[in-house]
């Protein structure tokens, strides 16, 4: 049993897809106001034929302003379908967000816990991924999907003007397209190269900002700096590369581009010289030609965007997938506190041997076990893994006869109270920490901070309870942030309590009143299990 896996819930099929096929609708409105776009598109290459054979020859002044406000009419319609097309990809990309974030929020939050997520693939990442392909469908290069099968028509139009242009047409559509390919199949790899090596630098720089202190003090800044300016080193060749690439298939596409242009202006020339061709024929087959190839031109140029949206919605499709939405037939029920664990096997990716074997463990409501071992004996993990938040377990983790997994987390956190090893806070005051961020309920908060020994201190600070903590709780001593998430763990009298070394940065007054606060837990019931080192 994984416990990453949540029973009773059959894992998606292509769950990304489905969310995108509720929105069938709405692409099919952008796909016809493309079709209008594309078909009002004719109208330059119209106006030229009627303005060169047709006004020119007449010097009929009228037919040219009737000519020309006809034109003027349809060129607002163009503009009004790709104002409307444009809004409603946006409409649709905030919606397809909405619909998306909650459950890539808890997938990515999942995947993070079980230590599932690969290096530069945390949450932040997942969140980053949606928002590549929310704007790559909301942007221009998905028009040039949908410009694409108009593409047939403009050169069928060119055939109609004389044949000679429509096969030229054709070889410049081919030509662009292989050179489409060219670009594709020279910049991916070096693209993900580029995108790796700026995510392992970023990473490796956040990561030493966060010890920023530990570094000054002892003045391992230099050192840190070079490997950190060998990491750069590496982004920027990456980087360099794929640019390099890049603008070298940009720089073809523009010579193809401007080749096209002037092919196509010189076999109309050479038409109108054998009296094939008209000259308003000539030109407006130039417009025609140029429009024609512009959703592959614009395929060029966004072919990068492209694949990196195609990549990110590769990653959220395997997300996805792997961390399926819970069953909303989950366990609600308040927990009594029952604790079993039944031949537990507990394992990590990065050791051979398992952190647990064959662990039997049974704990009635109220029972009080205390845990100890050297450091790295397991016991952070068997918190973890009692709490149902360790990734890798074989066995069974059972909580009042029920597997872990189906409680529905949400409904049990407030029965559970967790103090890590390391401390983490969060910015906010002092009491929305203790209330974990819920609905503060002032007694249960004052209750919480009294069983810690920590009421009095708060008094002492100019807001109470509404003092700010700063980032990551930074405004508080290593002690008093250990008190405060001892205290969160307290809030709301928890069935099931679980602190890893909870004495660790506590004093006597704490350490006391942490006594207190067990045997308090005792006698409601609560199961609780304190882990620490032997002295």
């Amino acid at each position: 049993m994984q416990a990453s896996v949540h029973l009773g819930t059959p894992a998606p099929q292509r769950e990304l897809l489905r969310t995108l096929g509720m929105f069938r609708r709405e692409f099919l409105i952008v796909g016809l106001l493309s079709a209008a776009v594309n078909l009002l598109m004719l109208t330059p290459t119209i106006y030229m034929l009627q303005v060169y054979d047709r006004v020119m020859v007449s010097q009929n002044a009228l037919t040219l302003i009737a000519v020309s406000l006809i034109t003027l009419a349809l060129f607002g319609l163009m503009a009004f379908a790709e104002w409307a097309r444009s809004r409603l990809l946006v409409q649709t990309g905030v919606r397809i967000d909405e619909q998306l974030s909650t459950r890539v929020f808890n997938a990515s939050f999942e995947s993070h816990l079980a230590g599932m997520s690969e290096p530069g693939r945390g949450p932040g990442r997942a969140f980053s991924d949606l928002l590549q392909v929310r704007q790559f469908i909301t942007g221009n290069g998905v028009f040039a999907f949908f410009d694409l099968p108009w593409v047939p028509i403009y050169i069928a139009v060119m055939f109609l003007l004389h044949p000679l242009l429509g096969w030229v047409s054709i070889a410049f559509a081919l030509l662009q397209s292989a050179l489409t390919w060219f670009g594709h199949r020279r910049s991916l790899e070096p693209t993900e190269a580029a995108l790796a090596a700026q995510t392992d630098e970023t990473l490796y720089v956040q990561g030493k900002l966060r010890n920023a202190e530990v570094l000054e003090s002892m003045g391992m800044v230099a050192n840190l700096q070079t490997l950190w300016w060998k990491r750069h080193q590496h982004t920027l060749q990456a980087h360099g590369h794929s640019q390099s690439i890049s603008h070298r298939v940009t720089a073809l596409s523009k010579f193809v581009r401007y080749v096209q242009q002037a092919a196509s202006l010189a076999v109309g020339a050479l038409l109108v010289i054998r009296g094939e061709l008209s000259p308003g024929a000539m030109i407006a087959a130039n417009v025609l030609m140029t429009r024609a190839l512009a959703p592959i031109d614009l395929m060029v140029a966004t072919w990068k965007g492209f694949i990196t949206a195609r990549e990110a919605f590769k990653r959220l499709t395997r997300l996805l997938e792997s961390h399926p939405e819970r069953d909303p037939a989950l366990q609600r029920a308040r927990p009594e506190g029952a604790v079993t664990l039944k031949q537990v096997v507990a394992t990590a990716p990065t050791r051979h041997e398992p952190i647990l074997k064959g662990i039997n463990l049974q704990l009635d409501p109220g029972t009080v076990l205390v845990v100890l071992g050297p450091s790295g004996s397991g016991k952070s993990t068997l918190a973890r893994v009692i709490l149902g938040i360790w990734g890798d377990v074989a066995g069974q983790v059972l909580l009042d006869g029920r597997p872990i997994e189906s409680w529905d987390r949400m409904e049990l956190g407030p029965h559970v109270g967790y103090l890590p090893q390391d401390i983490e806070l969060f910015e906010g005051t002092i009491a929305e920490n203790i209330a974990r961020f819920g609905q503060v309920d002032s007694a249960q908060v004052i209750a919480a901070a009294q069983a810690a020994g920590l009421h009095d201190m708060i008094l002492r600070f100019p807001k109470g309870y509404d003092t700010p903590m700063g980032e990551a709780g930074s405004l508080l001593s290593g002690g008093q942030r250990q008190r405060v998430a001892l205290a969160r763990a307290l809030y709301a009298e928890p069935r099931l309590v679980v602190l890893d070394e909870p004495n660790a940065n506590l004093d006597d007054v704490g350490e006391a009143a942490l006594a207190r606060a067990v045997v308090a837990l005792k006698q409601k019931g609560s199961t609780y299990r304190p882990y620490r080192n032997p002295i």
